[in-house]
Parts: C-alpha cells; structure tokens; sequence
C-alpha cells in the first residue's frame, strides 16, 4: 500500500500553486493556475486543483493563505493582496473530501517547510519574510510556529516610516509599503526607469556604480533592514530567512544595509526552496494536523 501523501496549496497575489506532497517533504506532482480577480472563483480553483491532483491517496489538504489566519479554527480573519475573508474555503472543501483540511498564513507554511527540508533545516528560533505581491511573515519558537492569540507572525506590518504610505492593513509605513514586489515597482516607475526593469537589472547596475540603480536599491531595501533589526531585537533569533520571489534579491541587496548595532546581528540568509516552499509547508502541516487526530 502506497504512503499517504497530502495536497499542498499556496494561494499567493499571482498565482495558486499545488502539489502533492510526501510525509519527507517530497514534491511527487504539482500544477498551478493564475490567482482569479474574483475571490469567490478561488475556491473553485482550489477545488479544481485537488481533484487534478487527488491520486486517491491523499490523507490531508493544507492551504497557505495571505493576511491574518487562525489555524486553530481554520477561519480567515482578513486578506491581503488575495482577500478570502468570505469564502468559507474550508466547509466547501470539506463537503467532497474527508480528511483534515488545514488552513494557516501563506508565510506560515512556507517557514515550516524551511525548518523542516530548507535552510532554516533543524534550527528552533527563525524569523521568515516573505517577499512578493506583499510581504509575509512568521516566527518559530523553540521548535514551533508562534501563534499568540491566534495570528502572530504579521511581520509585514512592522511600521518602518511613521506617516508614509497607507498599507492595505489600515496603518501608514508598514514594511509592505516600502519593500514588497508591489513597492518595488513604485519605487522603479518614481526613478523614471522604465516598467520592464527588473530586480536583477537594477543590482547590475548598482555593481558598476549606477546611481539611478542605487536609489532604487535603497529605497527598497533599506527599510527592510529595519524591519529585520526590529525582529531581532524582539525575538533573538538563530537565523532570518528571507522567501518569496525576491527573497534571494532582496538578501543581495541587503548587503549594502549591515545591522547598524551589535546587538541586532543575527545570521540573514535567502530561503532554499523558493516557490515550492508554501505547497510543501502545507502538505506538511496537513499531515500533521491527520497524525494529531489518530
């Protein structure tokens, strides 16, 4: 008889990412579909990839989702870029599949598959970022996801400029407004540089001294560097991840931002898995979640 293996689903700004997922952390498939503007229709493409996926050995689902969720009772409290907030998407998932459906924050999941198979692999005390459409965040704490009441971990919105620009989250000047992918493109289109430049470009060009390039690079890193010493000083962590499409950017960019104090140095280093780190931290935490109900 075959292992039970569980469906991994990471809802992000652009893109639905699934897979099926191994009790090792093992990609055994995987598909996508483009995020739909509707967010009723994400329920449906949710549905649409298990059943692409449902090899008739699947023992959990999991989904990662952006904005504030509480896992204990599989409710989404608020969106993001991707609001959910009323889609009942564990009850309709339920009514067709009988296994534990787990649900938690996107960035959640992603840092439990870097504990577990990725760069934060054995370490107790991480602090993750997330850096894509928004950014994300989460904190494990000797050997587990913090939680606090419920919604702990909303690292993206740790204010880096009092009174700058409103975020999604109803405050002004949260590292989301400097620093996500979104912000990125702000921070491009006010140099004057032209929609198709890229991240990548942008450190090309800052190596050889571009001052264009440079100004963009510090108005997007920069503030992230806060954001990390800020964590740091909080929760004293072994090591920060930084995940997400721009996370290995950003860890470049970064290296002209050093901790400005000793007391905020802490080992930064980019996520290993890139995008499959959401699906195989979803698997994961769903078949948790079946083995804690045997």
């Amino acid at each position: 008889m075959a292992t039970a293996a569980a469906i991994g689903i990471d809802v992000g700004g652009t893109n639905i990412r699934a897979a099926r997922v191994s009790p090792d952390g093992a990609i055994l498939a995987a598909t996508a579909q483009p995020t739909a503007n509707e967010p009723a229709r994400v329920a449906g493409q949710i549905g649409e990839l298990v059943k692409v996926l449902d090899d008739g050995n699947i023992a959990a689902i999991g989904i990662g989702l952006p904005g504030r969720v509480d896992a204990g009772r599989a409710q989404i409290l608020s969106g993001g870029f991707v609001d959910l907030t009323d889609v009942p998407l564990a009850s309709t998932l339920r009514r067709s599949f009988r296994g534990p459906v787990v649900l938690d924050n996107d960035c959640n999941m992603a840092l439990v598959a870097e504990q577990a198979v990725g760069r934060a692999r054995g370490v107790a005390n991480v602090v993750m970022f997330t850096i894509g459409t928004g950014i994300g965040g989460a904190v494990f704490s000797e050997g587990a996801i913090l939680r606090g009441r419920g919604t702990a971990g909303q690292l993206g919105h740790i204010t880096v400029a009092s009174g700058g620009k409103s975020c999604l989250c109803g405050r002004h000047g949260c590292i989301e407004t400097t620093s996500s992918g979104t912000a990125l493109g702000r921070h491009i289109t006010d140099a004057g540089l032209g929609s198709a430049t890229s991240v990548e470009m942008l450190l090309s060009r800052s190596a050889v001294g571009d001052a264009a390039a440079n100004a963009v690079l510090a108005a997007w890193a920069a503030p992230m560097r806060i954001a990390i010493d800020t964590v740091v000083a909080i929760f004293d962590p072994e090591l920060v991840v930084l995940g997400g499409g721009l996370g290995a950017a950003m860890h470049q960019a970064l290296g002209c931002f050093p901790a400005e104090a000793v007391w905020y140095q802490c080992p930064v280093q980019p996520a290993e898995l890139g995008d499959r780190a959401g699906v195989i931290g979803a698997g994961l935490s769903a078949l948790a979640a079946r083995a804690g109900e045997r």
